[in-house]
């Protein structure tokens, strides 16, 4: 349509999503198709660019979250990283906003604004809806990654559950590693058959997040069939995560499908 001759069908990928349905009779006019001849046609192109602008739209605002960077100074991003701490350490006060205490939840070090830069605020919002909106199984992952390798491991250090001992991975790290894996996914066109499946309409920040959620338990389960001898061997797992999940997408009827509880948008293994 881009490339098409006619100024309306090349801007029709940009319209408002609002504009969809006069965009289309527009379209068919032009055709000169007649909508009572073929109204199934109409319905089709309408649902068709939809889904195409939507997917437009969404690439737009992960793009805006991924390069609005982590501000200290900003309260509703304090507020969002104090809201993760909570969620993952509901029994654990934490004793001061810089604080080895984040490695407990898988940052790499006493403030967590620098592991942000990579993602920006994309990064952490998606750890923030996993813990909000399936806090059993992110409880439950966060467990899993601090466990370290028991024959590895003198018993004082067991006991101490010591995190920069534990050989598992590191939780919140892994959770911007896989939200960028996400943004490649999205950015390449690859999620497409993903999305145009499970959004009927058009695909939201919600669907992205929910991808998000669904590769990271994946990804857990990866890791430990992989049994990497040590978190050096990361790059080497995501690369072939990565390369699964590719393979799964090329599949026109595929549906990656969440097993967690936020599945209020119906998300559909097919």
């Amino acid at each position: 349509m881009r490339y098409s001759k006619y100024e309306l069908l090349q801007s029709a990928l940009g319209v408002h999503p609002d504009k969809v349905e006069k965009t289309i009779d527009d379209i068919m006019a032009l055709k000169k198709i007649n909508p009572d001849t073929n109204p199934q046609l109409g319905i089709s192109l309408q649902a068709s660019l939809l889904q195409i602008v939507g997917y437009r739209s969404l690439m737009a605002a992960v793009e805006k979250l991924r390069r609005e960077p982590y501000d200290c100074e900003n309260a509703e991003h304090e507020n969002m990283l104090m809201k993760l701490w909570r969620e993952l350490r509901p029994d654990t006060p934490l004793t001061g906003r810089i604080s080895k205490q984040w490695c407990e939840i898988g940052f790499q070090g006493n403030d967590p604004k620098t592991d942000f830069r990579g993602m920006g605020l994309l990064g952490l919002q998606n750890l923030l809806y996993f813990a909000e909106h399936d806090k059993p199984t992110a409880l439950q992952m966060l467990q899993d990654s601090l466990q370290p390798k028991h024959n590895e491991l003198n018993k004082p250090d067991w006991e101490q559950k010591n995190p920069d001992k534990a050989i598992g991975y590191s939780f919140a790290i892994v959770g911007i590693n896989i939200t960028d894996l996400a943004y490649s996914l999205l950015v390449s066109g690859a999620l497409k058959t993903h999305l145009y499946n499970v959004a009927p309409e058009m695909p939201s920040l919600q669907h992205f997040q929910q991808t998000f959620c669904y590769l990271m338990q994946e990804f857990h389960r990866f890791w430990i069939e992989e049994d990497p001898s040590d978190i050096m061997e990361f790059n080497r797992v995501r690369s072939k995560f990565h390369r699964r999940i590719l393979r799964q997408l090329k599949n026109p009827d595929m549906a990656l499908c969440p097993h967690f509880a936020a599945s209020d948008l119906h998300l559909v293994n097919m």
